[in-house]
């Protein structure tokens, strides 16, 4: 028997400014029928007992700020074998106040539009004469902010202090310099725009949050004698606009001087900054963007304009980092794009307004260089200005810091293909929120698309912290009538944040898709009765919605098009236009899968009243659907594929309508040769539509289909990520998307369409849960498509889950592993079905 204990849901590294932390256990054993019996918790002089392993919040005394706790857990199983384990956590500031002073440099005036601000380099010199005990930083930034003691970056992270709905939330970091410190120290903070005072959204708006940066910092040293000093940002700092970095923004790029010497730049004192939004300061509570993987090219060529095009053998979001020998004065350029064009150039149409561009200029010598205040979404780099045998490029991967969680392999290589693609495509689009795309002049937190990924998301990573942060930002933009902005947080674009009781179907979903897939994978249902309220005003919201028409027709979602995206970028009809004028049938399946889920969140929560109002508002947009857009045999007054798609997967028809509604769905699907034809509202289901009502065979022709469009069809294309559009580069790698209403919208890298991952993990690995965190769970392998084995790993918060199975000699045999504590249903293809309890099983079925 093993034991170990989560902080916050972080093994390690957690500063909290919660009152009551809450902590997560890990309980491990190799014996058969194992639970935990009883465990025993401490912090100082507080214990608690509890036979609980999720969550279990603190109960002491009041936590002092800026404190360490050691944290101890004793575990007991029912078999009598017992364990230990201890772990850490700090404090932050909590409620103490800032003796820091908001600073600027007070002499600029940013009036520019559609552009960013020139970065402010702030500076700081001290001395220790003192033997140091302690030395802390806490800062924050109105903009994006990296520090630099003595010449050297300080912590790991990206684009600090983190994107959030800046007027109600702010996050501070907390690093520790005590080794870093020496006699003599300076400390710089270079501060971007960012996303709150820099260009941001396609229609390239600043100056959203404030008219300029503005930095917040306190230095807590506390010495070996018992004393201790703070050195907070004040009118003693100097400030300078004239540093090496001369422009930084997400989407143009950045410009970096390395010959400029900033001892000569024209410092001046800082100014103390008015800064005039006010939100809640707390420290680091999300998952910090951080470098990962890096990739050396996999080829060097030379297009036939001159530039060197490296191809990165990846597409990712992130940056080119490089090594040059280089002369003072020598200009490179580095471009970025998804692809190529027919004749080896970077394609960087599809970027829009974005440059994506990285301007260095070299001093003398050897010399490294890594963008910091920006990132790009690119597989190639295009490098000008130096030779090829003067410089080498490797691209690094920026992302959050969210741990894996699942994985899935199988006998046929193109599906795991795709499955890494789904995997880099998650990585690409969480950058401190979970973007649509990583690369063109968008990058925005696109709630529907997080709605339809959020359970394959949850079972490839641990998205606990990363998806808590957002979704505090949605609560807090959520309209006072009850609507979901399309992207959170709203920064600049606010259809529909300033339209009353505007509900966006699917994209406002996120506020109840996304909590209800974290309770499934993680079982927290604090993350349930955090986001109640929301989920309920939503609804309500499109409710009202619905209800213009008369008769069942009250229940059926209005339809204006031009408010909706409907069936967005269904590949079988060609126009913008045509994808929104479907919301009748996509919206209207919205609010009975919403109502449905919060009914089963109230009972959850133990509120019967409000369970049952759902459950009949349910029944009645359920009821509506089948009278008013069918033939009540089944059959739809106007076809395709995810009106057929959605009420199957919602349980929205009766058994005899259901039978009948997937064979006219079949019918459409062999009729487009095993194509899809759904937009982002279908493409998660319509493989569970097929397989759960007696089409496994062609739910697995569908999967495995190499035409356009097809999952498999990007994959034969060479993709190494999600594209946005099924069609985006035909058979000969050319993008041929015409005049279809959305100026050339296309990305290479959206996760979207990824939502076919949660088909690979339930149905194919079969690992269903059927309570929060996987506490009960179904193993249930739907086998076909000539797969020869299959197998999904999954972290609970129990231990982990495995399904391995293998079908030889006309025999399916499968091992699967069963977390201390959970039981499991392991249903077998001849139709038998095992209960289990925790433990390692394996199990076989003649074919």
């Amino acid at each position: 028997m093993k034991v170990c204990i989560k902080t916050e849901n972080l093994s390690n590294g957690c500063v909290t400014d919660k009152k009551q932390p809450t902590f997560t256990l890990n309980v491990t054993s190799d014996k058969q029928g194992a639970e935990l019996k009883r465990a025993q918790i401490s912090v100082g002089e507080w214990r608690a007992e509890t036979n609980g392993r999720i969550h279990i919040p603190y109960g002491g005394k009041p936590l002092k700020p800026f404190t360490e706790y050691e944290v101890k857990v004793e575990a007991e199983d029912n078999f009598g074998e017992k364990a230990c384990a201890e772990s850490a956590f700090s404090t932050g500031r909590i409620d103490t106040p800032w003796q820091a002073k908001w600073i600027t440099d007070g002499s600029y005036k940013f009036t520019d539009k559609k552009t960013s601000p020139v970065p402010m380099l702030f500076e700081k010199s001290f001395k220790i004469e003192k033997t140091i005990k302690s030395a802390k930083i806490y800062c924050t930034a109105i903009g994006i902010y990296e520090l630099e003691l003595n010449g050297e970056k300080v912590g790991e992270d990206f684009f600090a202090p983190g994107f959030t709905s800046y007027k109600t939330s702010l996050q501070y970091q907390v690093y520790d310099i005590t080794s870093a410190l020496k006699p003599e120290n300076t400390l710089a903070c270079t501060v971007a725009g960012g996303w709150a005072v820099g260009a941001f959204v396609f229609t390239r708006k600043n100056r959203i949050t404030a008219p300029r940066q503005a930095l917040l910092a306190e230095i807590r040293l506390e010495f070996e004698d018992g004393t201790s000093q703070v050195l907070g940002t004040d009118e003693s700092w100097r400030v300078t606009l004239g540093g090496k970095l001369r422009f930084a923004e997400f989407y143009d790029g950045e410009i970096y001087d390395a010959t400029v010497d900033e001892s000569k730049a024209a410092w001046r004192l800082s100014s103390i900054e008015k800064v005039k939004i006010n939100p809640s300061i707390a420290v680091t509570y999300g998952s910090m963007v951080r470098a990962h993987e890096v990739f050396k090219p996999v080829s060097v060529k030379k297009a036939p304009s001159g530039e060197l095009i490296y191809d990165f053998g990846q597409n990712l979001a992130g940056v080119v980092r490089f090594k040059v020998n280089g002369k003072k004065g020598q200009k490179i350029v580095i471009r970025h794009a998804e692809v190529l064009t027919e004749n080896g150039e970077l394609n960087t149409v599809f970027l829009r307004s974005a440059k994506c561009r990285i301007e260095y200029t070299c001093t003398d010598g050897v010399q490294r260089f890594t963008p910091r205040m920006t990132y790009m979404g690119f597989r190639y780099a295009g490098i000008s200005g130096v030779d090829e045998k003067d410089i080498e490029a490797e691209s690094v991967a920026l992302y959050s810091d969210i741990e894996d969680n699942g994985s899935f392999e199988c006998s046929d290589p193109l599906i795991n293909r795709l499955q890494e693609n789904i995997r880099w495509s998650g990585k690409s689009n969480f950058v401190d929120i979970p973007t649509d795309c990583p690369q063109r002049d968008e990058r925005m937190g696109w709630t529907g698309d997080i709605a339809i990924f959020a359970p394959t998301a949850c079972y490839n990573f641990d998205m606990t912290r990363f998806l808590d942060k957002w979704l505090k930002d949605v609560r807090s933009e959520q309209t006072r009538h009850g609507g979901i902005p399309n992207t959170v947080p709203v920064q600049g674009y606010g259809f529909p944040a300033t339209m009353p009781k505007k509900a966006i179907a699917f994209w406002g979903d996120a506020c109840v898709f996304v909590p209800y897939a974290m309770y499934l994978a993680y079982g927290d249902i604090n993350v349930l009765k955090e986001n109640y309220q929301t989920m309920k005003k939503y609804v309500k919201a499109c409710k009202w919605w619905a209800n213009i028409g008369v008769g069942k027709h009250r229940y059926i979602w209005s339809d204006l098009p031009m408010m909706q995206f409907g069936d967005w970028v269904a590949p079988d009809v060609p126009k913008m236009g045509q994808w929104q004028a479907r919301c009748k049938w996509t919206g209207t399946a919205s609010l009975a899968a919403t109502s449905g889920m919060l009914s089963e969140i109230a009972k959850l929560l133990g509120n019967e009243k409000d369970e049952k109002y759902y459950k009949k508002l349910n029944s009645k947009v359920c009821d509506a659907y089948e009278s008013v857009l069918t033939d009540g045999n089944g059959k739809l007054k106007n076809e395709f594929q995810t009106a057929y798609v959605l009420p199957l997967y919602f349980n929205m028809f009766g058994a005899d309508t259901k039978r009948k509604a997937a064979e006219n769905l079949v019918k459409l699907i062999e009729k487009n040769n095993y194509c899809i034809g759904t937009g982002f509202p279908g493409t998660p289901y319509i493989l569970f539509a097929l397989a759960d009502n007696g089409y496994a065979d062609v739910a697995y022709k569908m999967l495995l289909n190499t035409k356009c469009p097809s999952w498999l069809y990007e994959v034969k294309a060479g993709a190494t990520t999600v594209w946005e559009r099924w069609d985006g580069l035909d058979e000969d790698g050319v993008c041929r998307i015409g005049n279809d209403g959305t100026g050339g919208m296309i990305s290479f890298n959206h996760y979207g369409f990824g939502s076919v991952g949660d088909f690979l993990y339930r149905r194919i690995a079969g690992i269903q849960p059927t309570s929060g965190g996987y506490k009960t769970f179904r193993v249930a392998p739907v086998i076909g498509g000539g797969l020869s084995f299959a197998k999904g790993e999954v972290n609970t918060p129990y231990g982990r889950i495995v399904s391995d199975w293998k079908i030889a000699d006309g025999v399916f045999e499968i091992n699967v592993e069963v977390p201390c504590g959970t039981k499991a249903v392991i249903a077998l293809p001849d139709g038998t079905e095992r209960e289990v309890a925790s433990g390692k099983y394996n199990f076989s079925a003649e074919l």
